[in-house]
């Protein structure tokens, strides 16, 4: 359960968004997205590993 402690003072609109952000480093709409439909671990394989050939590409471009 995500707690959100009021700070004195402090706006609604600013916790609100301290909420919203705590919640999406949970991970759980991304889960709940993922879980809709099932997917080959052959696939998944293959997802990371573009994923990994991307960022690769992307530290290289900086050096």
């Amino acid at each position: 359960m995500i707690v959100i402690p009021l700070k004195e003072g402090e706006n609604i609109e600013r916790a609100l968004k301290r909420f919203k952000r705590k919640f999406e480093k949970t991970g759980a709409i991304r889960e709940l997205r993922s879980r809709q439909a099932f997917t080959k671990p052959s696939v998944k394989r293959r997802e990371e590993i573009k994923k990994a050939i991307y960022v690769q590409g992307l530290q290289r471009e900086e050096d």
